[in-house]
């Protein structure tokens, strides 16, 4: 079996495929962690456009907030992918999904994993994607790219670890960087430990 195709096995095994539909109120929202299919995945990322009144200029999924006729967090995943990037949702192959996370902001983040064609064309709305980044999966299992700032958590107000990956030109923060971080424990079995990374007091 290829590295590859054991990365996505492991995926499929360790994660859950609810499909659920949207439950609850408050601010939510479905992102794409998309693999590319070939024998070293790369992960589709992008810079969001500075012009944006959340999280300008950083790397993120493509993704959004929930829409009203947007039936859970895929719908949400695949609308969104297609508008920003031009990711076809016919394209996509679903592996599963990652625990939802909390950002910073209040939004409650449903990270939705699947495979995309290593061919496919994918092209960035200028009105919400800056550019488009790539990196490969396994660079994100390197010890020595993640770090920690303590920030504030906003309801408690604890000083809680924030993990982030150093990329060659940028950095991959928050929710990302976490998502990031669960997938390359699961899938490419990287044993990594938020405790043990270095804190960044930049």
């Amino acid at each position: 079996m290829s590295t590859s195709a054991q990365l996505f096995e492991r995926l499929r095994q360790a994660l859950p495929m609810l499909r659920a539909p949207w439950a609850g109120s408050g601010r939510q929202a479905g992102v794409l962690v998309a693999l590319t299919d070939e024998e070293n995945p790369r992960v589709l990322l992008g810079r969001r456009a500075l012009h944006l009144p959340l999280h300008p200029g950083e790397i993120a999924f493509p993704g959004g907030k929930r829409e009203v006729h947007d039936a859970g967090p895929w719908d949400t995943a695949l609308r969104e992918a297609f508008e920003e990037v031009a990711c076809p949702p016919e394209a996509v192959c679903p592996l599963g999904e990652l625990p939802p996370l909390l950002t910073r902001s209040g939004y409650t983040i449903h990270p939705c994993v699947a495979i995309i064609p290593a061919s496919l064309t994918l092209r960035a709305d200028p009105g919400e994607v800056a550019e488009l980044i790539l990196p490969r999966l396994d660079c994100f299992t390197n010890p020595a790219g993640w770090h920690v700032r303590y920030m504030n958590e906003p309801t408690s107000g604890q000083a809680l670890p924030v993990p982030h990956f150093r990329l060659p030109h940028d950095t991959v923060w928050g929710t990302s960087a976490r998502a990031l971080l669960l997938l390359v424990n699961l899938g490419l079995q990287a044993e990594l430990d938020v405790s043990a990374f270095k804190e960044n007091l930049e």
